[in-house]
C-alpha cells in the first residue's frame, strides 16, 4: 500500500467515524457490500471513485478533498504518475556518459547506475514503507472480526505541497501534493468526446492539464509560455482513468494553454486556454472543428 493510498484510507475512516456510519449502514445505503467497505476503509483495496462520492454524500461532506486524495492514490496505485523533469543543465564539465531522455508519462524507471548510495537509500525506503504497512496491518481489524467495530483513528500525514513555482516545472502534480484542492481554470469537450481541464494550484504556483474519456494514442500538451509538457494515452487503463501532464510554473495573470490531439489519423488538434485568476470557462468544439496551432 502506497503512502498516498494510506492517506486516502485514513481520511475515509475519519469521515465514516465522524458520521457515525456502520459498515452495515454503508452496505444498505450504497451499492457496495460490508466486506467491500471493510477493505476500502482498511486500505486493503482501492475504492472506486463512486464509492468515495457515496461516502461523502452520506456524511454530508463536500467531496472535493476526498476525490483529490483518491485521484492522487489512484495515480500511484496504477503507476500512471508522470516522470519527474530532468535536472537543469549546469556549467560543470560534461559527463563521460550523457544521461538518456527521461521516460514518458506512466513509467517510473530510475537508473541507479551502480550507485551504492542510491541502493542503500532505496533499501531503507523499502524497509520503512514495509514497516508502516505491517504496523497498519496489525492495527487494523481482522476480516474475521466484527465488521461494525470502530476502526482505528486516522494516522496524521502531511498534505502540504512539496514544490512551488519553478521547482514544480515538469513534475507530477499528484506526487507533489499540488493536486489536492486545485481550481479548474477551464473545461473543454473535444470533438471525440474526451474531457480536458486546465488545473491550477495557488499554493504550488503551477498549472497542468488533465484528461479522461480518451482513446489509446491520444495526446495532451500544456504550456504557460515556457516549456511544453505532454502525456500520451498508452493503454486501455490510461484511457479509463484521469491522466495528467506535468506542471508548468504560473503567476497571477499567466495564460495557460492546452492542446489535445486525437489518435485518429484524420483527427484535428484542438487547443484552448485560460488565464490564472480569470473566470472559469467551459468550451465545446464547433460542429466542424478546425485545427488550432501547428502540428507537433
Amino acid at each position: 500500500m502506497t503512502a498516498e493510498h494510506t492517506r486516502l484510507a485514513a481520511a475515509l475512516r475519519e469521515l465514516r467515524a465522524g458520521a457515525g456510519l456502520s459498515l452495515a449502514a454503508l452496505a444498505e445505503r450504497t451499492a457496495y457490500s460490508k466486506s467491500s467497505w471493510e477493505r476500502y476503509l482498511n486500505g486493503k483495496s482501492l475504492p472506486p471513485r463512486q464509492a468515495v462520492r457515496e461516502l461523502c454524500r452520506l456524511a454530508n461532506e463536500p467531496d472535493g478533498r476526498l476525490l483529490a486524495l483518491w485521484e492522487i492514490a489512484e495515480s500511484h496505485w496504477s503507476g500512471r504518475a508522470v516522470a519527474p523533469a530532468p535536472a537543469p543543465p549546469t556549467d560543470e564539465s560534461p559527463r563521460p556518459h550523457p544521461q538518456e531522455s527521461p521516460p514518458l508519462a506512466g513509467t517510473w524507471r530510475r537508473r541507479l547506475g551502480g550507485s551504492r548510495l542510491l541502493v542503500v537509500l532505496a533499501s531503507a525506503y523499502t524497509v520503512i514503507v514495509g514497516g508502516v504497512a505491517a504496523l497498519l496491518f496489525l492495527l487494523l481489524p481482522d476480516s474475521q472480526a466484527q465488521e461494525d467495530e470502530p476502526l482505528p483513528a486516522s494516522v496524521p500525514f502531511s498534505l502540504a505541497p512539496q514544490c512551488h513555482g519553478a521547482a514544480c516545472e515538469g513534475r507530477d502534480p499528484m506526487r507533489l501534493i499540488c493536486g489536492l484542492g486545485p481550481e479548474t481554470l477551464a473545461s473543454y469537450r473535444t470533438a471525440t468526446g474526451a474531457h480536458v481541464e486546465l488545473r491550477h494550484s495557488k499554493k504550488c504556483g503551477a498549472s497542468w492539464a488533465r484528461t479522461w474519456g480518451t482513446e489509446v494514442g491520444d495526446r495532451l500538451d500544456v504550456t504557460a509560455g515556457g516549456p511544453t509538457h505532454g502525456v500520451r494515452i498508452r493503454t486501455k487503463d490510461d484511457a479509463a482513468a484521469f491522466v495528467y501532464t506535468g506542471m508548468a510554473e504560473v503567476r497571477p495573470g499567466s495564460t495557460v494553454r492546452a492542446c489535445f490531439r486525437p489518435a485518429s489519423a484524420d483527427g484535428e488538434r484542438e487547443c484552448f486556454e485560460a488565464r490564472v485568476g480569470g473566470a472559469a470557462t467551459t468550451t465545446r468544439p464547433p460542429s466542424s472543428p478546425v485545427a488550432s496551432g501547428s502540428p507537433d
